[in-house]
């Protein structure tokens, strides 16, 4: 079991004692901006074990007295109401200890289902996720280019099979998440898509135009940054509060992990890196011109082979030889470049790289993004760790999905002070 964080922030009451039930009050702070009354207490505490139980796989009560300092009676009551939600798990005693043996507590994976719905450049996902983030069933559709007809049409269709695939009724979905890209319209030239279709996107709002056809409550998010929660919630992430997070996708995008939660920004944008100016490369100044994989579509329409790799992303792409190679140095150059840039602004400790592709690609994508660092030059910076995404592909409708979990169920900024 990883070591437990220490100095969580907890709502205490007035007097000082560690309790769920008494009055409550704080000063301002990021995650206490009014007054909480006696249900936000709870509500809070009850985020706080969750959270902490996803982030380390199973805690006795005893753990949790120690991380979060509330009181043994006030830890027991709340580990009584999640469990009488069906949100936790017992496990096997540990016996040999001193004292009563202590239980273990895990996260009920049953306990929740969501649907995540990715809507991409290529193709369309859909995803049933439990409690735990296990994909329990999955439908995909490709596509030249998205529209909101298609989608719709993709859901309709989709959606029965899905649901019986997972083994789940509609009424036991507790909500929808939909990854997309952030202004659908605005990038139509960069891969042959229709201009007037795309103009359909500008007025469409997820969350009025399809609760007829997507259970729950929906909630939106832009897609890579959708893919970075998906890391952070159920992956790598989990333990690394400062981290960067690239998804190379059709375009490239990704996510910022800070102080334990992601940053979305003022727009629900950080982290769309595509722009990045990078220096040292033929064909384009962008990081987007480079590490994408529209620029190894282009790159083999140039070779000859007229084939796209976004159609088959856990394929063999042994096949794609020798101009796969020539794309994973190139892209990862123009990585290295963009890791220092957002390290000159954001002191992070570690980078995760991800994207639709096999992770044989993925791996050789990382080692040579790290090799292409120590070529470069770093004073004042911080040599972040380079790690491999989780998820691949499935990780932007597994992070749509994910944006339930987050919002509900775990704490924002959790390492930030409370009062």
């Amino acid at each position: 079991m990883k070591p437990l964080q220490p100095g969580w922030p907890v709502v205490k009451n007035e007097t000082g004692e560690n309790g769920m039930d008494a009055p409550h009050s704080t000063a301002p702070s990021p995650m206490s901006m009014t007054g909480s009354n006696q249900t936000k207490v709870r509500d809070h505490n009850e985020r706080l074990v969750l959270h902490l139980i996803r982030k380390n796989g199973t805690l006795t009560k005893a753990e949790a007295t120690r991380a979060i300092q509330l009181s043994p009676n006030a830890v027991s009551m709340i580990f009584k109401s999640l469990e009488k939600d069906n949100l936790l798990l017992r496990g096997d005693p540990l016996r040999g200890r001193i004292g009563q043996p202590s239980v273990p507590l895990r996260l009920n994976p049953d306990a929740r289902y969501y649907i995540g719905l990715k809507i991409g450049r290529r193709s369309f996902e859909l995803v049933v996720v439990d409690f735990c983030g296990a994909v329990r069933a999955h439908r995909a559709r490709a596509h030249a280019y998205p529209t909101p007809v298609s989608v719709r049409a993709f859901i309709k269709a989709e959606m029965p099979a899905l649901l019986r695939s997972a083994g789940v009724k509609r009424s036991q979905i507790s909500g929808s998440g939909i990854a997309m890209p952030t202004g659908l319209w605005l990038w139509v030239d960069e891969f042959d898509a229709s201009a007037q279709d795309m103009q359909a996107w500008r007025n469409f709002d997820a969350q009025a135009d399809l609760p007829d056809v997507l259970p729950g409550p929906i909630l939106v998010e832009n897609d890579a940054t959708a893919a970075c929660r998906a890391e952070w919630t159920f992956g790598k992430l989990a333990d690394r509060p400062d981290s960067i997070y690239f998804f190379v996708g059709t375009f490239i995008g990704g996510g910022i992990v800070l102080n334990g939660s992601v940053f979305t920004g003022c727009h629900g944008n950080a982290g769309g890196f595509g722009p990045i100016r990078v220096p040292d490369q033929p064909g384009g100044n962008r990081l987007i011109d480079h590490a994408s994989l529209m620029a190894l579509n282009r790159m083999l329409d140039a070779s000859g082979q007229h084939v796209d790799p976004t159609m088959f992303p856990e394929g063999d792409w042994n096949t794609l030889e020798p101009v796969l190679t020539r794309w994973i140095s190139r892209a990862s150059l123009s990585l290295a470049h963009a890791i220092i840039s957002t390290a000159a602004v954001i002191d992070f400790a570690h980078v995760v790289i991800d994207g639709p592709f096999p992770e044989t690609v993925r791996t050789r994508l990382c080692k040579e993004v790290d090799r292409q660092l120590d070529n470069l030059d770093l004073q004042g910076i911080f040599r972040p760790e380079i790690l491999c995404g989780s998820f691949g592909g499935t990780a932007r409708a597994l992070g749509a999905a994910a944006k339930h979990i987050s919002v509900r169920y775990m704490i924002e900024n959790p390492l930030a002070p409370l009062g």
